[in-house]
């Protein structure tokens, strides 16, 4: 199995109610933290997609999605992404989200979460207003990492739900689209739920 059919096996067993035991999460934990990328595999990364020095961390740090015939693998609500931003922000994004959850204590886990959040920070989709293209959504994948990895971020992640909510009618949107957003929404804190359902 893949570390791409890994995370969406798993993400797809814990959302349908699914409980896995400690060995069962060791397992995953471990399979995941040994993909993490060299500084090496993720210069050679983003020179080929011509964005040398991650584009200001627009692209992942630690996780990057293995070259897949010049295909993008989908979100885990099926969206066919067009772009890399998109793409290899779903795949370090969701598998973070799972390290997250299945081993919030561990050294590295919690390096790698600090790390990613600084960096979302600085992003046009994740910190910023941007809600062209695939930036979109884009901030819909930061959206629920931040749910999970910081729900304290009271303001971050009202911006965030706000900027889905405010453009998703600007242009026609595949329903996978609005799928992220439920799912994001139904896993927001509860406070953060009221307000955005308000």
């Amino acid at each position: 199995m893949t570390i791409y059919e890994l995370m969406t096996k798993t993400d797809s067993y814990l959302r349908e109610g699914g409980t896995l035991t400690d060995t069962q999460a060791r397992h995953i934990v471990k399979r995941f933290l040994a993909d993490i990328c060299t500084p090496e595999q993720a210069r050679r990364y983003y020179e080929s997609m011509r964005a040398p020095g991650n584009h200001g961390g627009m692209y992942p740090l630690f996780f990057l999605p293995p070259y897949n015939d010049g295909k993008k693998f989908p979100t885990v609500t099926g969206q066919k992404p067009q772009t890399h931003i998109l793409s290899a922000n779903a795949y370090e994004l969701e598998i973070l989200r799972l390290l997250h959850i299945l081993a919030p204590e561990d050294e590295t886990v919690r390096g790698m979460v600090a790390q990613t959040l600084a960096r979302l920070r600085k992003t046009c989709f994740g910190g910023g207003a941007c809600v062209m293209g695939e930036c979109f959504d884009a901030a819909l994948v930061a959206l629920r990492f931040l749910a999970c990895a910081a729900p304290g971020e009271t303001a971050w992640l009202l911006r965030l739900a706000g900027k889905y909510t405010a453009h998703a009618g600007d242009k026609r949107r595949v329903k996978a689209s609005q799928a992220y957003y439920d799912l994001c929404v139904s896993e927001l804190p509860s406070a953060v739920k009221t307000a955005v359902a308000g």
